[in-house]
């Protein structure tokens, strides 16, 4: 008889230098969002971000490409950019060293006392960066490998569920602070095995729990569920396109999740790790061209409502328990044949989390 799988014990989650040793590797070595590309859509418009505890910026350029960079000038190490906007050439605003669009040094006040120096030679230092179905993510890990051999076939499911996503854009970011690990986060939205307790309006009026599973795809968990009360839904999910009447989300390790809900209504989640106890978590909600959409609109007021609150609860207190003298590790619900009522999913999670502590910080 097999061992139980246990769960991770408790300073995986609490330790600020095992949160250390994750942002300068798993954090730093793993894809993560970094904007929709519909906020780069014309030359010169760049958006900053952090990931891994970096400062970090994109900007789409002449042409037409999008390039992501370390936000620091390669002079005196001033950042050059903030918040988001639109540029011709990258100024850095303590000596004006002036960058291309490519991040190439195009020129800098009296360079040319500088002995030796090819301004071509100095560029901004660039990561990787894969746009993915209108969202654009990077990595800070150059020999990373591409997205498709991280989520396989993900692309072509997605593009199947949202056929329509070239004219998609935000419509509604909702900002969720949690006062916990952002493991915990992961974990809770990673399973479904607290749903039918927790959340009784996700469970009775969006899923059907005795039909919900989830499977690794490479490093997506892969969430599927027929739907409940089709025929009572409060907005119309007639949209003309194929699964218009089911709900689906991949999860893309370690920190987003692509969700459709019936009509493909695309929505996502977005993960940002502050401190070993706080995460903040990003709600995003799409319509065509960002127009206004009282279905939408409605959806995420209902989410927020009931479904998000509830999880705040749950998660922070997972967290003030995972601090207790008083907690040993449980035995994971790990079903042979999966579904609603085990958390084999919450193993891969933990195993990949555990095989990113091992490697290189």
């Amino acid at each position: 008889m097999k061992e139980a799988v246990r769960s991770l014990a408790g300073h995986y989650y609490t330790d600020p230098g095992i949160f250390a040793h994750e942002q300068r590797g798993l954090l730093a070595r793993t894809w993560q969002f970094a904007c929709h590309t519909s906020a780069l859509a014309q030359a010169g418009e760049y958006t900053t971000f952090e990931i891994a505890g970096e400062s970090l910026f994109a900007i789409r350029g002449h042409d037409g490409n999008i390039r992501a960079f370390y936000n620091v000038c390669q002079h005196r190490a001033h950042q050059l950019v903030s918040g988001a906007g639109t540029t011709r050439v990258i100024v850095c605003p303590y000596h004006a060293w002036t960058y291309e669009l490519t991040g190439h040094l195009r020129a800098g006040p009296n360079l040319k006392v500088v002995r030796g120096l090819n301004p071509s030679e100095i560029c901004l230092n660039e990561i990787r960066a894969e746009e993915f179905l209108g969202f654009l993510f990077v990595n800070l890990d150059p020999d990373a490998a591409p997205m498709e051999t991280w989520y396989p076939g993900t692309r072509a499911e997605l593009e199947e569920w949202v056929p329509h996503w070239h004219t998609l854009k935000p419509l509604e970011w909702v900002e969720i602070p949690e006062n916990c690990n952002w493991k915990v986060s992961v974990e809770n939205y990673s399973e479904c095995y607290h749903c039918a307790l927790n959340h009784p309006t996700f469970a009775t009026g969006v899923i059907k729990p005795e039909t919900y599973d989830i499977q690794p795809q490479g490093k997506c968990l892969r969430h599927t569920t027929q739907c409940q009360n089709l025929d009572a839904m409060t907005y119309d999910i007639r949209s003309g396109h194929a699964h218009h009447d089911e709900y689906s989300s991949w999860f893309l390790w370690p920190m987003f999740s692509f969700q459709v809900y019936p009509g493909n209504v695309l929505n996502t989640y977005h993960w940002r790790a502050v401190a070993v106890d706080r995460v903040v978590v990003w709600r995003g909600w799409y319509s065509v061209d960002g127009e206004n959409n009282d279905t939408v609109r409605r959806l995420a007021a209902q989410d927020r409502a009931t479904t998000v609150e509830e999880d705040i609860h749950l998660v922070e207190s997972v967290q003030r328990g995972l601090g207790s003298r008083g907690y040993a590790p449980g035995p994971l619900v790990v079903d042979p044949e999966s579904g609603v009522n085990s958390e084999h999913s919450v193993m891969h999670l933990q195993r990949w989390m555990r095989d990113a502590l091992d490697g290189p910080p």
